[in-house]
């Protein structure tokens, strides 16, 4: 998971859990999908950052140039 998905999973549950009213009893409860989206999204973008340089990408190389005696 990236930081766009992580971002993107931060937003859809803050809509869910503070934007949406429920009034229905029964069935899934939206606001506690939108905290649990919340914290899945926040997990990813910190899982993201941790591992940022280790993901390759352009960094510099060390050649080593052997010599034949």
């Amino acid at each position: 998971m990236g930081i766009g998905v992580g971002l993107l999973l931060l937003a859809a549950g803050a809509i869910l859990a503070f934007a949406v009213e429920v009034d229905s009893t029964g069935g899934f409860n939206i606001n506690t999908i939108g905290i649990i989206l919340m914290v899945v999204g926040a997990i990813g973008v910190i899982a993201s950052m941790m591992f940022w340089n280790s993901w390759g990408g352009p960094r510099g190389r060390r050649r080593v140039y052997e010599e034949d005696l």
